[in-house]
């Protein structure tokens, strides 16, 4: 774990005079489980690979081992579990079974979150993605979610930074290129990884609590939780944009 991934975040932008939420400088978003309902779909492939190796699993054990989590510490534990090394290309294996499957339209947006980027686009925030699926997997789920295109190629996967979630490496790049100081951001996340790689890089993290439990994200550092994408305006500091929100 990196140093510092459990300290509180310095977000200057905590409240306003008057009290209210200040605006952050940029929103960071989290792809899978935040915007993209990818997470059945990547962990049901994987936990099919792994039982054609010889790893019985369901796609939900796969999904409570290896949520949040890239794709080379992910064949590491499996290589630690098998007693043998995978295939070199095992990664790109496991990827382009992924990428089949939403390319054959088993893909949704989670239910709110087009409305959400769009609240946060009409205030005139920037926004990246940072994500620890790898890019081509990423690249193809923006080409599939339309309001996508709000992030202006503002996507990075765990192949454009050093060290994937739970380090900080991702967020700061994000942050970078909004033009914003990671301690003015806030990180919208979902996994425990994900909420402690936004408070190590500095950011206000919001813990989306939709397949995550709201007490692990906040014990991950998470300065609040919500459970819906309507509510994220209200902490952001924005205004709710009517019929923004689904």
């Amino acid at each position: 774990m990196p140093e510092g991934a459990f300290r509180l975040p310095a977000w200057g932008g905590a409240a306003d005079a008057g009290g209210g939420v200040m605006r952050p400088a940029a929103v960071l978003f989290d792809c899978d489980g935040v915007l993209a309902d990818s997470e059945a779909v990547a962990n049901g492939s994987i936990a099919e690979d792994l039982t054609e190796r010889g790893w019985p699993m369901t796609m939900e054990a796969a999904k409570e081992t290896f949520m949040g989590t890239a794709l080379p510490d992910i064949m590491a534990a499996v290589e630690r579990q098998l007693g043998r090394p995978l295939p070199p290309d095992w990664s790109r294996q496991i990827v382009a079974r992924i990428v089949g499957k939403y390319r054959a339209g088993i893909l949704d947006a989670i239910p709110g979150a087009q409305g959400a980027v769009e609240a946060v686009a009409a205030a005139g925030i920037p926004m990246a993605v940072a994500s620890n699926s790898g890019r081509d997997e990423l690249r193809t789920k923006a080409g599939i979610l339309p309001f996508f295109h709000h992030f202006q190629g503002r996507l990075l996967s765990f192949e454009d930074v050093a060290r994937p979630k739970p380090y900080p490496d991702l967020y700061i790049a994000a942050a970078k290129l909004c033009g914003a100081d990671p301690r003015d951001c806030v990180v919208i996340e979902d996994s425990v990884a994900g909420a402690r790689a936004g408070v190590a890089a500095g950011c206000r993290v919001l813990g989306f609590a939709h397949e995550t439990p709201a007490l692990d994200l906040l014990e991950a550092g998470a300065a609040e939780t919500f459970a819906d994408h309507s509510a994220l305006p209200r902490l952001l500091g924005i205004a709710p944009v009517r019929n923004l929100i689904p």
